[in-house]
């Protein structure tokens, strides 16, 4: 693939914002990307969003935004990959730069999710399943991860206990992250005690929800003389690749395996020309601990079967052999699901910039990015570089 920089990142702070509507905290994100890029336009607009209609009563979400920011005339887009949106909308921002056909193109991410009751939220996520074989029985978004944690905890012989640190992680690496929602450390023995959700899944396995939007300026590495990075290391995206899987769990051939993770991060290693061992950190999408347990399996991380233990050793850590989620991760920093894969991109450029403060990982020079949509059934992965 062509090689393409960032050149601006922008973010809001994962919360209930009661007093701003969507194309506000989308713009806020958007126009915070551009200062940081040095540049007043763009030739594109691409925004990650799954359920704007469900919340806000709103589509034709590019032409709102692109209006709100000052676009007018230029091409945008709404892009919906459910929860793997946003990197859905980086896709196709790589994609139109590496046409050549547009020269410079925001990707951003955007959701409103206190808009609706916390019913409502959850009857919207369960859209990302199969409506047919899935949704109509009742199992809810968290219900199917709960099978899935289930089976492997069976499978494997793992105890629920032995997911703690996913999450006490990720809690720790919040902390120091002012856009993250929840800034409180928890504990083993907490996590253990948690509210109970969908067994085995409780209140601290699972990311909360909120509201929040992300953005990132991308252009080709021959336009780059354009701009001015005052010291700022260039950020490349040296690997980008997408892969699906059955929608629904129970047509996979094996329900505790991401074969869409497996297949995109094959591609996107091929693409960047590294393997597992060069990747310095990990922002994978932990929206329930599983994932961040199968997620690290998939991706050549861990043996089937092993990633707890990777977690059980520190390895997880922001010191450890792959850090994960260091900065919050989805379940310390929130998940507003269509603008999650672009919060993973900021927080990845961070790290590379030299810029996550009190977890920034040591030399990062390499970093991996996964956004998944549904549960398994769409997976995004990119890969970073810093110059």
């Amino acid at each position: 693939m062509q090689e393409i920089a960032i050149i601006g990142i922008g973010q809001t702070k994962v919360q209930e914002s009661w007093d701003k509507s969507i194309r506000e905290i989308a713009g806020e994100a958007i126009f915070a990307a551009m200062l940081d890029a040095g540049i007043s336009t763009a030739d594109g607009l691409f925004i990650g969003n799954m359920m704007s209609a469900f919340t806000s009563r709103q589509e034709n979400l590019g032409t709102l935004i692109a209006d709100w920011i000052g676009l007018q005339g230029k091409e945008a887009f709404k892009i919906e990959a459910a929860c793997g949106s946003g990197a859905a909308a980086l896709r196709m921002a790589i994609s139109a730069v590496s046409s050549g056909e547009m020269d410079t193109v925001i990707a951003s991410g955007v959701e409103k999710m206190s808009e609706i009751s916390g019913s409502e939220i959850t009857a919207a996520l369960a859209a990302a399943a199969d409506a047919d074989y899935e949704a109509i029985h009742g199992l809810s978004f968290v219900a199917l991860n709960a099978l899935i944690m289930k089976r492997y905890l069976y499978h494997f012989g793992w105890k629920h206990e032995d997911f703690a640190l996913f999450s006490v992680n990720a809690h720790s690496n919040a902390l120091s992250n002012p856009y993250a929602r929840l800034h409180n450390k928890i504990s083993v023995d907490q996590y253990q005690k948690a509210r109970m959700i969908s067994a085995p899944i409780n209140l601290l396995d699972a990311s909360p929800t909120g509201d929040g939007s992300a953005a990132i300026i991308v252009t080709s590495k021959s336009n780059l003389s354009n701009f001015n990075f005052s010291g700022k290391p260039i950020i490349k995206i040296i690997g980008s690749a997408s892969a699906t899987d059955y929608l629904a769990v129970h047509d996979r051939n094996n329900p505790i395996w991401l074969s869409a993770a497996e297949k995109s991060a094959k591609r996107a290693y091929a693409q960047a020309g590294v393997s597992p061992n060069e990747i310095d950190f990990f922002e994978l999408h932990d929206a329930f601990s599983i994932m961040a347990a199968l997620s690290l399996e998939a991706c050549g991380f861990a043996n089937r079967g092993e990633a707890p233990r990777i977690a059980l050793n520190g390895d997880i850590q922001p010191s450890g052999k792959i850090p994960i989620a260091t900065m919050g991760g989805l379940k310390g920093r929130g998940h507003p699901v269509g603008a999650t894969g672009i919060y993973q991109i900021v927080e990845a450029v961070q790290q590379l910039r030299g810029t996550a403060g009190t977890t920034q990982v040591e030399n990062a020079k390499i970093g991996m990015v996964q956004n998944i949509g549904g549960s398994g059934a769409t997976i995004i992965t990119h890969i970073l570089k810093a110059d």
